[in-house]
């Protein structure tokens, strides 16, 4: 039988042994740079806004490991003191962005299959 927790106020809730803990697993002051990077990103060339799911229509796996390579060598260069083509915090917030999809790509084909 599952152990039950019982509060000062009476309220009374499972325990939480086993269950992920993304509050801890996750930063907010991470969470919130990357939300600006991928805001300042949605704004296209022509002026148009994407919407902020755009990436989940589907992009080319190839495309996000050549985009992740090259934020990838400016995280490198930034992290060996030299000037890179973009500062630090954006080829990190890039590599999020790129890893993210391309995980994601996996994912949702592992979840179409099922």
């Amino acid at each position: 039988m599952a152990e039950i927790r019982k509060f000062e106020t009476g309220a009374t809730r499972d325990t939480d042994d086993g269950k992920f803990d993304y509050a801890g697993f996750l930063s907010p002051l991470v969470l919130k740079r990357f939300a600006e990077f991928m805001h300042k990103h949605r704004f296209q060339a022509d002026g148009s806004m994407r919407s902020s799911r755009n990436w989940q229509k589907g992009i080319p796996k190839d495309v996000y490991m050549s985009s992740g390579f090259r934020h990838f060598m400016d995280w490198w260069t930034n992290h060996e003191g030299f000037k890179a083509d973009e500062d630090l915090e954006e080829s990190l917030c890039a590599l999020i962005f790129n890893t993210s999809g391309y995980l994601f790509e996996i994912l949702k084909k592992k979840n179409e299959s099922m």
